[in-house]
């Protein structure tokens, strides 16, 4: 029975063994894809399987590619990501590998293409595709030079002759981005560089050709493989929603509408709520991603304080509610600017200028049509309720503002307070809230009553009154 129970476990033992080294010769693959403009949602998925294949003890990464292009700063992270990974990365351009594309394939391991794809043309161009100054070029040709080089060259020594053979040509490179740069028999000058397929493997900007991923590890994989696809979580698919640049401008139109249209109607209502609900899905995606930081939040949070009390608690429209405007448009704007971007100050302003551009153009557009949408709703029967149309006559006993008040134009009195342009005034005794008619004026000054206009005092020093 002894002799039983020893034979058994030596089996067990060599069973186990061998499943190791099977489990040990198995190249672990560990694929995920950008198939969409590269962005802050790229930027993200790379993270996310750069943590996961090195938990997963991956041997392998391996990148499904078909972009036309993206976002620069993020196309730069994802570079940087790939080319300090202790795993190897493979890129398979399924089509198009352009622009930030380009720039994300030069920093792989291999690059592999279908038949009838492309890599190449990476200049950097504004919104509507017209390229940028000299300055962005140059940064864009720094970093696909500095791309191409990190692969390393090969010293061939014949003689006295010593020749330099890159790995993935740097001239090559810079002549995606410039049209100036010419190479002969590859780019000729005046044209943006772009490599078909075979045209890639010829100048070593392709190791080979395959229709698929499986091709691609049939062939260059030297072991048996297993491949483990990044698996995005329903939360991710929300926040990559809700980081699109088309989806934001569309929050800051609500947010922006939801305040117009909670102003104009009595009490706290619905447009309140959506406005505060666009709020919310606008910041904390970008929060939760790390691109917007808590002190943009508060820069829009203190901006909105100083609006509302411009509207409710300050007569006039004056510094506050100019303030509270800039400092929302700032919190908006840089909330889309991710922290990378300040160590890239070829690009900042380019996307700064970009951020701007969007929260002031959706936040205008959104004024404008809330405006008219407002009017339309208004006047019509269904909605006349949500705004206060009752007309007070005078001949049924209403009363606009109290007639003591139109009685003081022309009195004279002092500044209580700073009319910084409203504070208080004292005449006869008595304290009225008052607007200075022209600049400021200063506490102890004497002043007159110079209009009366819906109950409000405005007012005039004494030295300035014709």
């Amino acid at each position: 029975m002894k002799s039983l129970i020893i034979t058994t476990l030596l089996v067990l033992t060599t069973v186990i063994g061998i499943g190791n080294d099977i489990a040990t010769d198995t190249l672990r693959v560990y694929q995920f894809e950008l198939l969409e403009d590269i962005g802050a949602g790229s930027w993200r998925k790379t993270k996310k399987a750069m943590k996961e294949a090195a938990d997963s003890d991956a041997g392998l990464i391996l990148i499904h590619m078909n972009t036309y292009g993206g976002l620069l700063n993020a196309a730069d992270s994802i570079r940087t990501a790939i080319l300090n990974s202790d795993i190897p990365v493979w890129v398979f351009i399924d089509n198009n590998a352009a622009s930030a594309g380009a720039l994300i394939s030069i920093a792989a391991d291999k690059i592999f293409m279908k038949p009838g794809g492309n890599i190449g043309s990476a200049t950097v161009v504004n919104q509507t595709g017209e390229p940028l100054p000299d300055k962005y070029q140059s940064f864009m040709r720094s970093l696909m030079r500095a791309t191409a080089e990190s692969h390393g060259a090969d010293t061939i020594i014949v003689k006295k002759d010593t020749t330099i053979v890159w790995k993935r040509d740097p001239h090559i490179a810079e002549a995606m981005v410039d049209p100036d740069i010419e190479i002969e028999g590859i780019s000729p000058k005046g044209k943006v560089l772009a490599f078909t397929t075979k045209e890639a493997i010829k100048h070593k900007y392709c190791e080979g050709e395959a229709n698929s991923i499986n091709e691609i590890l049939d062939k260059q994989a030297t072991q048996p493989y297993v491949i483990k696809k990044q698996e995005l979580r329903p939360i991710d698919h929300i926040i990559h929603f809700f980081i699109n640049p088309v989806v934001q401008g569309l929050l800051i139109m609500l947010i922006i509408g939801g305040i117009y249209f909670e102003l104009q109607t009595p009490g706290i209502g619905f447009p309140l709520f959506v406005s505060i609900m666009a709020t919310i899905l606008y910041f904390l995606p970008l929060y939760v991603e790390g691109i917007a930081a808590y002190w943009e939040i508060i820069i829009f949070a203190v901006g909105l304080i100083l609006l509302i009390i411009e509207i409710f608690a300050i007569p006039g429209f004056g510094v506050l509610g100019i303030s509270g405007i800039i400092l929302m448009i700032v919190g908006l704007a840089m909330a889309m600017v991710d922290r990378l971007e300040f160590e890239y100050m070829p690009i900042l302003w380019s996307v700064l200028g970009k951020a701007f551009f969007i929260v002031t153009t959706t936040s205008a557009i959104s004024l404008f049509v809330s405006i008219w949408l407002g009017g339309k709703l208004f006047k019509s029967s269904r909605f006349s309720q949500l705004a206060l149309n009752t007309v007070q006559n005078t001949d049924e006993g209403y009363i606009g503002i109290d007639n003591s008040i139109i009685e003081i134009q022309g009195k004279t009195g002092v500044a209580n307070t700073d009319l910084r342009p409203s504070g208080t005034i004292e005449i006869e005794g008595k304290f009225y809230d008052a607007m200075a008619k022209d600049g400021f004026i200063e506490a102890g000054t004497k002043i007159r009553v110079v209009e009366v206009k819906m109950a409000q005092l405005y007012v005039k020093p004494m030295n300035n009154v014709q």
